[in-house]
């Protein structure tokens, strides 16, 4: 009865896409109008079945996980994109109505105050994991964020120093400038700015595999001297920077400490500084962390709209200079990490089981379906208290990127990835379908 059930629920939703689902019954059934690459899955047993039509958001990445729910033609990213196409509005139903009142229980995470041990513990479920894991896929620099991909053809590697570049660019960091780093990470943005724009910085994290590395990183420079990485909630804080940036730390503050975030800022930042905010956002607030992102990925997160950021900057008393919008560029970072990961296989089994693994190919194919399909997006947010500090016109962000490329051209690791042999081994266009 279930597995008429869910093929009933299925066959009603699903009208694009070349979908074969195996049933434990052995029963097999089409899905859509055969267009698209051919997908074949099987569910592995009746328990699995039950599962799915209860509670599908939870369900779904569990089984995966678990080799309940095995893709036998295509991957697991096609067949996230199949229901991304298929996606339509929940009509204002009762049975509409309940699955939205368990999004809300199950992310009232999101709507927790985050006190500093609880930012901690959270930060350091994700990000205290075997460090060797992320040098499996992300580039020599570590940057665990959205790329900048100026052409189509870049790769993952200087599409970051892009990045780095284009939120430099828009800090408009003088020389000496004194910066705070707000969740630096491994430090790759810190040594930038210290590198390429002669600034003074100073990085905190609350991951102490991440400051431990970091701090390395900077000896290992030579600039040991003007950047220093502290293990530091940034509500602690009590000194005055030029520039303030933050890039991929805000989606883990909580919807509750928005208004305390933007007030520290202010507060951290002289009068004539500029901050730069890089976070993921949602087109629309739905107020709820997914719940398999909740329980596995980032406990504590949450993944805010505009609408629910903005009110909180003008509370602070700081000026929105510019906002800038990132499309694309995230999925064409999580489907070059996941790549790696692939290619990578045989070592991340050597640190972790083919659970994790599984794990993490759900997480990077869900996380690029999201970017993908209009479901996220990133921002940036340049931020100051005189918005005379800022040009009149955008012009000066190209001019400024194209200085500090010249700069760049100093630093040999920087340098070599303007070669234009530096391509993607595999071009990937920039579209939603």
């Amino acid at each position: 009865m279930l597995e008429t059930h869910l093929h009933a629920a299925l066959h009603a939703r699903i009208g694009r896409g070349n979908l074969r689902i195996t049933f434990p019954s052995g029963r097999v059934e089409a899905y859509g109008d055969g267009s698209g690459p051919a997908l074949q899955i099987r569910i592995a047993d009746r328990a699995a079945v039950r599962r799915i039509v209860l509670d599908p958001t939870l369900a779904v990445p569990e089984l995966y996980m678990d080799g309940r729910l095995l893709v036998e033609r295509g991957d697991i990213y096609e067949l996230l994109a199949l229901a991304k196409r298929n996606f339509v509005p929940e009509a204002t139903t009762l049975a509409a109505r309940l699955q939205h009142l368990r999004r809300l229980v199950t992310g009232l995470p999101a709507l927790r105050a985050i006190n500093p041990r609880r930012a901690e513990r959270n930060v350091a479920h994700h990000y205290d994991l075997d460090g060797r894991l992320y040098r499996l896929f992300l580039d020599p620099d570590m940057q665990y964020s959205c790329a900048y991909f100026e052409r189509p053809d870049m790769s993952l590697d200087a599409a970051q120093l892009a990045k780095k570049r284009l939120i430099a660019a828009k800090l408009l960091v003088r020389p000496g400038a004194r910066v705070l780093d707000i969740g630096s990470g491994w430090g790759g943005m810190a040594l930038y700015l210290a590198r390429v724009c002669g600034a003074r910085v100073t990085g905190i994290t609350l991951s102490r595999e991440q400051h431990a590395v970091s701090t390395e990183r900077a000896a290992e420079a030579g600039v040991a001297d003007r950047v220093e990485f502290r293990l530091l909630d940034y509500r602690a804080l009590d000194a005055r920077f030029d520039n303030v940036v933050s890039v991929g730390m805000f989606e883990h503050v909580g919807l509750r400490q928005f208004p305390v975030f933007f007030r520290t800022a202010a507060r951290l930042l002289v009068p004539d500084g500029v901050m730069l905010l890089h976070s993921m956002a949602q087109p629309r607030p739905d107020g709820y962390n997914a719940p398999f992102i909740e329980k596995y990925i980032f406990p504590g997160g949450y993944i805010p709209s505009l609408s629910q950021i903005l009110p909180s900057v003008e509370r602070s008393g700081l000026l929105l200079r510019d906002t800038e919008i990132l499309s694309l560029h995230y999925a064409e970072t999580t489907r070059a990490w996941r790549q790696r990961i692939h290619a990578n296989r045989a070592q991340v089994l050597e640190l972790y089981d083919e659970r994790f693994l599984r794990m993490w190919d759900f997480y990077l194919a869900g996380s690029e379906s999201r970017f993908r399909f209009n479901d996220l997006h990133v921002v940036h947010l340049q931020l100051a208290h005189d918005q005379a500090r800022v040009p009149l016109t955008r012009g000066y962000i190209a001019e400024e990127m194209a200085r500090l490329r010249s700069e760049e051209a100093r630093i040999p690791e920087y340098a070599a990835l303007h070669d234009p042999a530096a391509r993607r081994e595999q071009r990937h266009e920039f579209a939603a379908q």
